[in-house]
């Protein structure tokens, strides 16, 4: 397994649409398998294949804690079916926007339809936490950041300071 670079807000590539995944092989494996080692490494709960620079409609999760035993999930061309009517805030988070947090409102249930690891259909109902991690990543695959639901100056602050903090790591010599 690999461990691969995250893009970070501003990268134009982390706007673009994914693309559906035609076919669930060896190759495609080894990217979620990539895609879950660099998610803990960093640490996080979900990463979406466009944060690593592949445009395919694949995203990993897992919400074990510290100490448990971990519990991947794998979602190919993930879709969500129905969400309820019923909000829920959770103070979300991202690795391509680091360091920055904000409560977000999503749906507190939804249902979706997937492939798995293996390729086969699936469906899950999922609710709290694991309802939002999945509306977030799913939203990275439309292009959409948690940051694009708050207020225009807000985002604009945090993406100001992304950029400035890319800018300063770009500038360090070795």
């Amino acid at each position: 397994m690999t461990i691969r670079k995250i893009l970070v807000e501003p990268d134009k590539f982390l706007r673009q649409k994914s693309k559906p995944v035609d076919i669930v092989d060896k190759d495609l494996q080894t990217l979620m398998d990539d895609m879950l080692e660099t998610m803990y490494n960093a640490p996080g709960i979900g990463l979406a294949a466009i944060q690593v620079g592949v445009p395919k409609r694949v995203i990993v999760i897992d919400l074990s804690r510290d100490g448990e035993e971990k519990s991947p999930m794998y979602f190919v061309n993930p879709e969500i079916v129905s969400s309820s009517n019923n909000d829920a805030t959770y103070e979300e988070g991202c690795l391509s926007v680091p360091g920055q947090f904000a409560e977000i409102d999503r749906p507190d249930k939804c249902h979706l339809k997937f492939l798995d690891y293996n390729g086969n259909k699936k469906e899950l109902k999922a609710e709290g936490l694991l309802a939002t991690c999945i509306q977030h990543e799913i939203d990275h695959l439309e292009g959409i950041l948690f940051i694009d639901y708050l207020s225009k100056l807000k985002k604009t602050m945090i993406i100001k300071k992304l950029s400035k903090q890319k800018k300063s790591i770009e500038r360090i010599v070795v």
